[in-house]
Parts: C-alpha cells; sequence; structure tokens
C-alpha cells in the first residue's frame, strides 16, 4: 500500500536538470551544513549515479529538501539527510513498520515510515544522525520524525522518535503502530 510507487527508477532529463538545479541551489545557501565540499564535485557523482538521483528526487518531492551532511573520504561518497525545517510533509501520519501497520484492526494508516524508506531508498537516520543533523540548524521544532529503532525496542512493540524543543533534542518512545499527523520522518542516502 506504498503511497509512493513508481515502475521506474530513472528521471528524464527535464527532471534530472530541475533537481540537479534545486539541490545547487540549496547546496549553496547551505554552506555551513558542508564546510570544504565542492559542489562540482557532488554534482559528478549525482550524475554517475542515476537510481540514487532518483531517491533523491522522491526525497524532494515528499518535501525533504536534502542537501549534503557530509562526506566519506574512503569511498568518495557524499551524504544527504532531509534537511526541511519540518518533517517532510509528503511522509507524515505514518506508522513506523510493516508490521505495526499490519497489526491495526481500524483507523490504519495509509503507509509505514520503513516501507517508505525502502520504496525511495533511503535509510531512516539513526537517533546519532539525527543528533548530528540537529547540530547543524534547528529541525523539527513543530514536528516530530520517526528514527531507526533499536531491535531490543522494537522487538518489545515501540519505536522511537525525535523533536527539537526548548532548544533541545529530545529522544521519546511510542507504540510502533501510533501515527500522528505531525510525525514523519527523516531520510538519509549516501552517493
Amino acid at each position: 500500500m506504498n503511497t509512493i510507487t513508481s515502475t521506474k527508477k530513472k528521471l528524464s532529463p527535464e527532471e534530472r536538470e530541475e533537481l540537479l538545479r534545486a539541490l545547487k541551489t540549496r547546496f549553496e545557501r547551505n554552506m555551513d551544513r558542508h564546510k570544504g565540499l565542492e559542489w562540482a564535485k557532488v554534482q559528478a557523482r549525482l550524475e554517475a549515479n542515476a537510481e540514487r538521483l532518483w531517491s533523491l528526487n522522491e526525497m524532494e518531492k515528499t518535501g525533504g529538501e536534502p542537501d549534503v551532511v557530509g562526506h566519506d573520504k574512503k569511498t568518495g561518497g557524499y551524504i544527504f539527510y532531509d534537511c526541511s525545517a519540518e518533517s517532510p510533509k509528503g511522509r507524515r501520519s505514518v506508522c513506523y513498520d510493516r508490521e505495526a501497520l499490519e497489526s491495526r484492526k481500524e483507523n490504519k494508516p495509509e503507509d509505514s515510515a520503513m516501507d517508505m524508506a525502502a520504496a525511495i531508498g533511503v535509510e531512516l537516520l539513526t537517533e546519532e544522525q539525527y543528533r548530528e543533523l540537529q547540530a547543524l540548524g534547528h529541525f523539527d521544532t513543530k514536528t516530530s520524525s520517526w528514527v531507526k529503532t533499536p531491535p531490543d525496542i522494537r522487538k518489545l512493540g515501540g519505536a522511537i522518535f525525535c523533536d527539537r524543543r526548548y532548544d533541545t533534542v529530545f529522544v521519546y518512545h511510542n507504540g510502533a503502530e501510533s501515527y500522528y499527523a505531525a510525525r514523519g520522518f527523516r531520510g538519509s542516502l549516501r552517493v
């Protein structure tokens, strides 16, 4: 029941150019997120990987505003996180995973965070990655985001989410089957 469906994982030349323009503009406006990195090198890496470019486009289409937040010197890859001020609008009102979705008897959400992330080819941020993101700005001051939940917590029926309130990053728990209009998820992607 994924809300993000596409059989092709390749962008048209027009979509590609539009996405690269948006990513370049965001990159240049937020240099504090990726000090010392050059757009030309990022773009070359993106152009060499059509499937990852497709995933970035899906992040963009669902309101994630992806941006470069790091560079892996070993692999040469660039790390993108959803950098929208609030949890991405097109990925809210979802429970944590498929098991949680199937456990709901009534009032099921349309999808789960883990299924949506898999459909667009991204990973949910971990708590550590979420804190790294929050070091780059103030995110989720009115919303919250599911984060990758440790197996021991998930096995007991729970899932964790984070937000920023009172200038502090908080980590909370909920039943994995819960969902709220103001809770979505943020993804990470290596290109």
